[in-house]
């Protein structure tokens, strides 16, 4: 019995998976908010019932979307702003890491982009919540810093949320720059990696 459970449960979770996938492939072309049900399991090939075995709605898979994108991120967040390396160079392996994803998970950074201000509310609050957190995570890595010994609270949190909304805007770029030349995503690193150093100048002189 408990043999025939554990297929049922592999045979279901693969089932979510591929209309998580379906869906992030539909929404590609269009926006969570004229996504359809039936378009949806239309693509995985099962009945409209069936996907209320998984989520409650549209809006529901769309916050697992946002878990499945962004859920995975916090480790390479907190790496990028580690202070086991001087500034130059974290500030280009922030860069790289950011280009790696993107190249790798490029319909995952599009959802994200989009939804951010898109129009499924609980999907921008999953959205808002998973980037607090990591707010709240680049505060924990920055205050290891000697550097920001005299800062409070409040302000190392405005100092996270600026590097992880810089992040986004890097993101962004490096997707819109997928389909052009080597030389325009080198541009684009290019300027990241200046953007970023602007904010660590603003954070040496913060204190003055």
């Amino acid at each position: 019995m408990s043999h025939t459970l554990g297929i049922r449960q592999v045979q279901k979770q693969k089932t979510r998976q591929a209309l998580l996938d379906a869906a992030l492939a539909l929404l590609e072309e269009q926006s969570l908010s004229s996504l359809g049900l039936r378009e949806v399991t239309r693509a995985v090939g099962v009945a409209p019932t069936a996907f209320y075995r998984h989520f409650r709605s549209i809006a529901d898979l769309g916050v697992a979307l946002v878990e499945e994108a962004l859920g995975s991120l916090h480790p390479m967040i907190r790496t990028t702003v580690s202070t086991a390396d001087d500034r130059d160079l974290r500030i280009k392996r922030a860069v790289e890491l950011i280009a790696d994803h993107v190249a790798v998970y490029p319909a995952h950074v599009r959802f994200i982009a989009r939804e951010r201000c898109g129009g499924v509310q609980p999907v921008r609050q999953a959205i808002r919540d998973q980037l607090s957190r990591f707010g709240q995570e680049v505060r924990d890595e920055l205050a290891k810093d000697p550097e920001s010994a005299d800062w409070d609270d409040d302000d190392l949190l405005m100092l996270a949320n600026l590097y992880v909304d810089q992040m986004l805007i890097t993101a962004s770029l490096f997707l819109d720059a997928q389909e052009s030349s080597e030389e325009e995503r080198e541009r684009v690193a290019q300027v990241a990696e200046r953007q970023m150093r602007l904010i660590s100048i603003g954070r040496r002189h913060w204190l003055d």
